[in-house]
């Protein structure tokens, strides 16, 4: 029998009358129940976290950073039972959800950092003026509130743990929403909160339908959002809320360019065993997975067989299996929708190289060529273990085909050259260049975040933080400086 898993209401355990089933991609086994918020459970979430902000505030740093470091340890303690879990209940193969653990321990870890440091403000002489003699002025920041909190599926620990660290860190409560396909390993996280001195109200965490996300994102006690997930859904939730804080991280369809002087041997096989990875390491589920791959003609003929080779000798298969590389999607409609996207680019004259077979919830690793440019591979995010190979001659035509996207997260360029990374920095038309490696590459204390349709803020513990907070300035006056 499957136990029911609580959910987490202003730093207690708490049940509704209602369930749901959270099922394993792979093989649809019950991975756990998980019991319902009710309407009321929300109003006291909310109405708590509402009544303790300025009390949270005032909490002082090393309450929160002893919370935040609790977390981190705990983490440590229990990261094979967590793997397995992540493991369980997104598809994702457990080598690579031990990484996520090993993420979110670095998050917490950072926030607690960040939690003794943060907010201690700045002073600046106002006497470069006349009128400004004795005075002086010190900035310190404050929350702007209570955050809502909407994770995703992809990461359904470290996601969640990019939105409650920093949240905690700043002194601002929050109440996460996990993504209803993967609740458990938030929930986790609440276990580990409950064992902390942090005072009730400051958290909860409410495994809600999305289609109860409206109530919450309209109430106007959470004047803050943060939310990862699809640009139709984040750029909803902003136009309906204009006057709130958004923090919105939307996704991309990742580039990695190859250009002319990454030409050795060693320097291919390194390339295209990269980009085979990151293409396929979360069944391609993730934002800044390899999508688009741009190489210079001079090395694209040499290049494109050893990513072929790369992505085949991907091991797919049953993710609580250490060997395996690529584990299903999250569910088989996400299966179906890229097998359709596939077949409607290779309708339209492009190229199959390998892969390009669905089983179930798993796509097989997937290469593309010649993919005409109005096709919806081309246009949009795949989200699935698919990347697309085209040839360009220089490295302007690189930049400007990973420019011709309305997303903008993050692009590698596989370069030696030093003043063409900064030239890359300066033309790409994204949050994050990554020098000498894939687009995938996240560091969790980095600003982290895209432009155009990718969103808007950063993410990473201190910019989150930057977010959640905004500057009041205090002047003193009849100084003598």
């Amino acid at each position: 029998m499957t136990s029911t898993h609580a959910f987490w209401l202003a730093g207690r355990q708490a049940t509704g009358e209602d369930t749901f089933d959270v099922t394993s991609p792979w093989d649809g086994r019950l991975v756990g129940k998980v019991s319902v918020p009710t309407d009321a459970h929300v109003e006291e979430a909310i109405a708590a976290a509402y009544a303790v902000r300025e009390d949270f505030a005032a909490t002082p740093a090393h309450v929160r950073a002893a919370a935040l470091d609790h977390v981190s340890k705990r983490l440590v303690e229990r990261t094979e039972e967590i793997a397995r879990l992540i493991s369980a209940e997104n598809g994702k193969p457990v080598k690579w959800a031990r990484g996520e653990v090993g993420r979110a321990v670095s998050v917490f870890r950072f926030a607690a950092e960040e939690a003794r440091r943060f907010n201690g403000g700045e002073a600046q002489r106002l006497d470069t003026d006349p009128g400004g003699q004795g005075r002086l002025a010190l900035t310190r920041r404050f929350p702007k509130g209570v955050v809502l909190g909407i994770a995703p599926f992809n990461f359904p620990l470290n996601l969640c743990a990019h939105k409650i660290a920093p949240a905690i860190a700043a002194g601002a409560p929050i109440i996460l929403k996990p993504a209803p396909a993967t609740p458990l390993s938030g929930l986790v996280i609440g276990e580990l909160l409950a064992e902390t001195e942090l005072p009730a109200g400051s958290w909860s965490i409410l495994p809600v339908a999305n289609e109860r996300m409206p109530a919450l994102v309209q109430d106007p006690r959470l004047p803050v959002i943060s939310f990862t997930g699809s640009d139709k859904v984040g750029y909803a939730i902003m136009d309906s809320v204009p006057r709130k804080h958004c923090t919105l991280e939307l996704g991309g369809n990742g580039a990695a360019v190859v250009l002319g002087d990454y030409a050795s041997d060693a320097d291919l096989d390194w390339a295209a065993t990269r980009i085979a990875t990151f293409s396929n390491y979360q069944g391609g589920q993730s934002c800044i997975s390899v999508q688009r791959v741009i190489a210079d003609a001079s090395v694209y003929d040499r290049l494109l067989p050893r990513v072929v080779a790369a992505v085949e000798s991907q091991v797919t298969g049953d993710p609580s299996d250490d060997k395996t590389d690529v584990g299903p999607l999250v569910s088989e409609d996400a299966a179906k929708r890229v097998e359709a996207w596939v077949h409607e680019a290779v309708e339209a004259g492009a190229n199959l190289l390998t892969g390009g077979k669905r089983d179930g919830a798993s796509y097989a690793p997937t290469v593309l060529t010649d993919v005409p440019a109005d096709t919806t591979i081309s246009c949009e995010e795949v989200f699935g273990p698919v990347l697309t190979v085209q040839k360009v001659d220089g490295e302007a035509a690189a930049f400007a085909a990973v420019n011709d996207s309305k997303f903008g997260l993050q692009a590698g360029v596989f370069t030696h050259d030093l003043q063409v990374a900064f030239r890359a920095h300066r033309a790409l038309e994204v949050g994050g260049v990554v020098i000498g490696d894939v687009p995938s590459y996240r560091a969790d204390q980095m600003p982290y975040g895209g432009v155009k349709q990718s969103g808007m803020g950063r993410e990473g513990v201190k910019f989150a933080m930057d977010d959640y907070t905004y500057e009041r300035v205090l002047v003193l006056t009849g100084l003598t400086l």
